[in-house]
C-alpha cells in the first residue's frame, strides 16, 4: 500500500499567491495538408492557453509537550518532543495525501472559513467511466475559478476490466498515457481477479513453504503498461487513472516546524505547509466510479 504516492511522485513547483494560476494548451488534431512549391506562408489565428487554477490550503499540526513528561523518565523514548516530530510530519503526510486525491472542491474560502484546494477525483471531468447507475453521476470540472466536488449519483454495477480498459483508453485518445492506477482494497481484489493474468512461476528452496500469488501489480494493455498502487486514501468506489506528467503539487510554503511562543509549563510547536495541486490537463487521466 502507499499512503503518500501523489506527494512522493508528483512533480513540485512554485507558487506566489493565495490562489495558483497557471496555463493550459493543446495541440490540433494531426492533418496530411500537401503544400505547393513556392507558396508564401499564410496564418491563422493564435489561440490562447486557457487559465487555469486551485486555491492553497494550509495544513497544520500542532502539539505541546510539558514540562513534567520531558523531565520523567519514558519508556522506549528518551525525549517526547523528539518522538512528537516524527509522528506528526506523518500525520501531517496523511492529511495532505488525502486532501490530494480525494473528492474535495475548491474554495477561497472567508473570514470564517479556509481556503480549500480541489482534489484529483474533483479535477476528472473529461474522462469519467460510470458504473450501472439509477441516478446521474456527474463531475462539474473547471468553471469560474473553482472546481466542484463530484455528484457520485447511486452505483449499482461492479468495477469490471472492461470499465478499465475504457477509461485507459480515453486517456490515451486525449494525448494521455495513464501510467498509475490508484485504487483502494475493494478495486484491488477486483484487479487481482481479472481473467487476464499471466501464469507466474515462483522459485522455492528446498525444505522452504511454497507462496500463494493472488494479487497483480502490473496491468499490461492495448495503451500501455500500467502500474496499480494500493492507496489508503483513494475512495473506495473509485479507481484514479493517472499520468503522472499532467499533474503536479505547488508550495507556497514548503513544510515546516517551529517552536512557538512558551505560555506555560509546557513547549509549543507546529508544522505548517502551504500548497495547492496542480492539474496541467485533467483530460490526460480518467477515472472510474462503481460500487464497492
Amino acid at each position: 500500500a502507499d499512503d503518500s504516492w501523489a506527494l512522493t511522485n508528483l512533480d513540485r513547483t512554485s507558487a506566489s499567491a493565495a490562489y495558483h494560476e497557471w496555463e493550459q494548451d493543446t495541440l490540433i488534431a494531426a492533418t496530411n495538408v500537401p503544400q505547393l512549391e513556392g507558396n508564401d506562408a499564410s496564418f491563422t489565428t493564435i489561440t490562447a492557453p486557457v487559465r487555469r487554477g486551485n486555491y492553497n490550503q494550509i495544513f497544520k499540526q500542532q502539539f505541546l509537550v510539558s514540562g513534567t513528561l520531558e523531565a520523567v523518565s519514558k519508556a522506549g523514548r528518551a525525549k517526547e518532543a523528539a518522538r512528537q516530530v516524527v509522528k506528526q510530519m506523518r500525520e501531517l503526510k496523511n492529511n495532505m495525501e488525502y486532501a490530494i486525491v480525494r473528492n474535495f472542491a475548491s474554495t477561497a474560502g472567508a473570514a470564517a472559513s479556509a481556503r480549500a484546494l480541489a482534489s484529483m477525483e474533483s479535477w476528472i471531468a473529461t474522462n469519467e467511466i460510470l458504473a450501472t447507475t439509477s441516478s446521474s453521476a456527474t463531475t462539474a470540472g473547471f468553471a469560474s475559478g473553482v472546481v466542484a466536488a463530484p455528484t457520485d449519483g447511486t452505483t449499482t454495477g461492479a468495477f469490471t476490466e472492461g470499465a478499465l480498459k475504457t477509461a485507459l483508453g480515453d486517456a490515451w485518445t486525449q494525448g494521455g498515457r495513464a501510467r498509475v492506477v490508484l485504487v483502494g482494497t475493494s478495486q484491488k481484489a477486483a484487479i487481482d481477479a481479472f481473467a487476464g493474468q499471466a501464469t507466474r512461476f515462483m522459485d522455492v528452496m528446498k525444505g522452504a513453504q511454497a507462496s500463494i500469488v493472488g494479487s497483480a501489480n502490473v496491468y499490461v494493455s492495448s495503451f500501455g503498461v500500467h502500474t496499480i498502487v494500493l492507496h489508503r486514501h483513494v475512495r473506495a468506489t473509485v479507481a484514479l487513472c493517472i499520468d503522472p506528467e499532467y499533474w503536479a503539487l505547488a508550495f507556497l510554503r514548503q513544510p515546516f516546524m517551529e517552536q512557538l511562543a512558551k505560555t506555560g509549563d509546557a513547549t509549543k510547536y507546529h508544522m505548517v505547509a502551504e500548497g495547492t495541486l496542480v492539474s496541467r490537463n485533467e483530460a490526460a487521466s480518467s477515472k472510474v466510479v462503481s460500487c464497492a
